[in-house]
């Protein structure tokens, strides 16, 4: 794809606004949760590595050379897999209190999933390799 490089950027600066975004909402216990933040709760910082993991993916689609594409698939993959595992671990019932998801939470997940296609289809130019041997008549045999 033409602009691959472009719209992988695109979506890892995205992964990264959307872990400043709130998440979910605990209604019960008034607590909001987003990426960095996560007071009143065991989360920790969910976001963490999918910022860590997007500005990695983002130095990688700059850089342009076959080695840091195949790399980049790597870091894209795994921003996905934690993007999913942050969804399910939020977004579930914990005691009987239900959060409320968020915006920010679609937007990690949507984010993410860009990321990973433009990690798939990256923009390098192919050379095509000249062979100097003749090639054989098939009517000679």
């Amino acid at each position: 794809m033409k602009y691959s490089s472009l719209i992988g950027v695109l979506a890892a600066v995205a992964v990264i606004g959307s872990c400043c975004m709130i998440w979910i909402s605990i209604p019960d216990k008034q607590i909001a949760v987003s990426g960095f933040a996560s007071a009143g709760t065991r989360f920790g910082k969910p976001g963490l590595m999918n910022a860590m993991m997007s500005s990695i993916a983002v130095l990688l689609f700059i850089i342009p050379r076959i080695w840091s594409k195949r790399i980049n698939l790597f870091f894209a993959a795994f921003n996905l897999a934690w993007a999913i595992r942050n969804y399910i671990l939020l977004s579930t019932c914990q005691g009987g209190d239900c959060p409320e998801k968020h915006f920010g939470l679609y937007l990690l997940i949507g984010a993410s999933l860009l990321l990973m296609a433009m990690a798939l289809f990256p923009d390098l130019p192919i050379q095509q390799q000249k062979t100097t041997e003749p090639v054989a008549d098939r009517d000679a045999l």
